[in-house]
């Protein structure tokens, strides 16, 4: 079968693999839809912390049942999505449900490989019935997971005033789970184009554009008081530290992002304000089933998500061009 490997930091190669043959308890997915993400372009950038090369990239996956274990409700056929955080099941984090940051955790695409490639063999427990949607809305459910999972933390309620800071997917996800639980929503970010989509397209109360006086039309905005909870999609070091300042008193500061970098603040701030901070990793089985039962309601503009796609053959020249801020990709898609 055909697999889509980053060989080394700026090299993608379509290479030849053998076909997966499931163990015990694994499902067979036959892989459909792949989307790509930060992490993969990260991974071909080279600043991936947490991956060695070679590695079979893709963790947004979507698939049809190719072979069930004997007794499985999954049947041959049925439209899946793929949890792709295989955990352990045994350590304290996950025997109190943390799945997500589990001890030993390992991520399809970044720990081992991952699943942009025909075929697949993975545990069933990770393996997540799709049943009226299609291949475009199933790849999706991953990364808007990781949206939803922050957002559920965070506590967001319908009298939440919620700062979303970066509008790349991740933070465009958050925005989504934070508007349906009836958030007064706003989002900023240096991208006028992105601000506009989610002002088109999410219907966020407020677009902010990260410039010169920034501070002071957000204390405006808010009457001094800021921000219940701001949530950081940044990825960048420097505004995940100024973020700390959009925290108004008593409020919640929730690190989506991933920095290879220390992140620092200032302590008679934080502590005046008692500010509760907390990072927010992956996604749990119960995120994927809210963001499926959103989008069986309509509330997910899929359509205006999938920006971008290719075919996987194409994939090695595509994704580093779409990896560029001025191709205006909101959410790639590479079918097989």
């Amino acid at each position: 079968m055909r697999a889509l490997r980053c060989d080394e930091p700026g090299k993608l190669s379509i290479i030849q693999r053998d076909l997966p043959k499931p163990s015990s308890g694994e499902v067979l997915v036959r892989i459909r839809r792949v989307g790509i993400c930060g992490t993969d372009y990260h991974i071909y950038h080279g600043n991936q912390p947490y991956l060695e090369y070679p590695r079979v990239i893709g963790h947004e996956l979507a698939g049809e049942i190719a072979e069930a274990p004997i007794g499985s409700p999954l049947r041959v056929g049925d439209i899946v999505c793929i949890e792709p955080y295989l955990y352990c099941g045994t350590c304290r984090a996950c025997q109190q449900g943390k799945t997500n940051c589990c001890k030993n955790l390992q991520v399809l695409g970044v720990h081992r490989d991952g699943g942009a490639c025909e075929y697949i063999a993975v545990p069933e427990r990770n393996v997540v019935s799709a049943s009226g949607l299609g291949l475009d809305e199933a790849a999706m459910v991953e990364f808007l997971a990781i949206g939803a999972h922050g957002v559920q933390r965070s506590g967001v309620g319908p009298t939440s005033r919620v700062a979303v800071v970066g509008a790349g997917p991740i933070g465009i996800a958050a925005a989504i789970f934070a508007k349906a639980r009836g958030a007064e929503v706003s989002v900023l970010d240096m991208n006028t184009q992105r601000l506009a989509f989610c002002k088109d397209k999410i219907g966020v109360d407020h677009a902010f554009e990260v410039s010169a006086g920034i501070d002071e039309r957000l204390k405006s905005a808010t009457d001094g008081d800021f921000f219940d909870i701001v949530l950081d999609a940044t990825g960048n070091p420097k505004a995940m530290m100024k973020g700390f300042s959009y925290v108004g008193h008593g409020g919640t500061y929730v690190l989506l992002s991933i920095v290879r970098a220390d992140i620092t603040f200032n302590d008679p701030e934080f502590h005046k304000r008692e500010t509760s901070l907390m990072g927010s990793r992956n996604a749990t089985r119960h995120d994927f089933e809210t963001v499926l039962n959103t989008m069986r309601d309509g509330r997910v503009p899929v359509a205006a998500l999938a920006s971008h796609r290719a075919g996987l053959d194409e994939a090695p020249n595509r994704i580093p061009a779409w990896s560029a801020p001025e191709a205006g990709v909101i959410k790639a898609i590479v079918e097989l």
